[in-house]
């Protein structure tokens, strides 16, 4: 396992200096954000990242994420343009050193929630989703939703520039299903793994947040079917997923470590992220801190399945809470992140000892 910690680049409110002060910290995982989705990335930009990252002694192996732009999950003509930008953005990504590549195939949004600070009873306030709110509002409500509650902050998928587009979308994905979406992504694929196979980078396709059609999207990343699914779209081992405990276990029907146990998807997961989320009602889950007693996830069950399954590549904390009055990022604050990778370390040596 290797420790990892996604960072915003130099605008990111926690810096590179206090990451590496965090314990058994070894990674960075970040993107270029400032350029338009579909476009290719300068080699000035990733050489910058990844000297920033290096000179604070950090690692710089994952990035997190080359977008997919939108033509390619409609399966537009346009698309091979795209594909072909995407392929450019891997192999400059590969020369710099990067080994895995996090990315989604979410139609529209990349992740949804309805509250951005819903106060717990600690004090603490933490990113937050009720089905009964998004039931009754439309797309463009959630982005003025989203950028009221966001504290200044630019919300990765939820950019204030992007709602304009956003009901001309819907109406382009009106009639595209599951399974056509799972075959445009199919064709996505094929259209990468001959250059990821040449320059060894791990594609790995990150779960719905959360698992569950959204705004009558569909959602093809929910649930172990989905994986092996996606497994078999092609057989390169390059084509990999991302392990996001929060967004397939919003929905409760996922056994986690009996995903992870599946020797089909575990030989695929070629990064992971790991948060706990508790259930309130049917309706609402709010994300707590990472320890087990305080959400609905058994971490040790999932990190000791991590170890049997073999699992040796990069790691991160994913959301946390805002605590001790810290000013950040919705879920991207640095103390509770920190608090998670300390509870991480723990289980992950006391598994390991416990296992010889």
């Amino acid at each position: 396992m290797k420790l990892s910690f996604r960072w915003y680049g130099e605008d990111d409110k926690v810096t590179l200096e206090q990451i590496r002060q965090i314990p058994g910290m070894q990674a960075i995982v970040t993107a270029v954000y400032d350029v338009p989705v579909g476009e290719v990335w300068s080699r000035e930009s990733i050489a910058k990242l990844k000297k920033l990252t290096e000179d604070a002694g950090l690692a710089f192996e994952v990035i997190e994420s080359i977008p997919v732009h939108e033509d390619i999950k409609l399966g537009k003509p346009t698309r091979d343009r795209y594909i072909d930008n995407y392929c450019e953005n891997i192999r400059r990504v590969a020369e710099a050193g990067i080994k895995c590549v996090c990315y989604n195939f979410m139609p529209v949004f990349d992740w949804t929630r309805t509250d951005l600070a819903m106060p717990l009873e600690d004090g603490s306030t933490a990113l937050a989703y009720d089905s009964s709110i998004i039931d009754g509002i439309d797309a463009s409500e959630m982005f003025d939703r989203i950028e009221k509650a966001s504290g200044g902050f630019v919300m990765p998928g939820w950019e204030p520039n992007r709602k304009a587009e956003i009901m001309e979308l819907f109406e382009k994905y009106k009639d595209v299903t599951a399974d056509k979406l799972r075959e445009n992504f199919k064709y996505f694929l094929d259209g990468i793994m001959p250059v990821c196979e040449k320059y060894q980078i791990k594609m790995a396709v990150h779960p719905d947040d959360p698992a569950w059609d959204v705004f009558g999207l569909p959602r093809i990343v929910t649930c172990e079917e989905d994986l092996l699914k996606i497994a078999s779209l092609n057989d390169s081992i390059y084509n990999g997923f991302t392990f996001c405990t929060g967004s397939l276990g919003s929905n409760l029907n996922n056994d986690l470590p009996k995903i992870i146990r599946n020797p089909k998807i575990a030989e695929r997961i070629h990064f992971a992220h790991i948060r706990n989320i508790k259930y309130e009602n049917d309706d609402l889950f709010h994300e707590v801190s990472h320890l087990s007693s305080d959400g609905n996830f058994d971490m040790y069950e999932i990190i000791k399945a991590l170890i049997e399954m073999g699992f040796d590549g990069v790691i991160r904390p994913d959301h946390g809470r805002m605590i001790w009055d810290e000013q950040a990022r919705p879920g991207y604050g640095l103390y509770d992140r920190a608090l998670g990778v300390a509870y991480l370390n723990g289980l992950w040596e006391a598994i390991k000892k416990n296992s010889k």
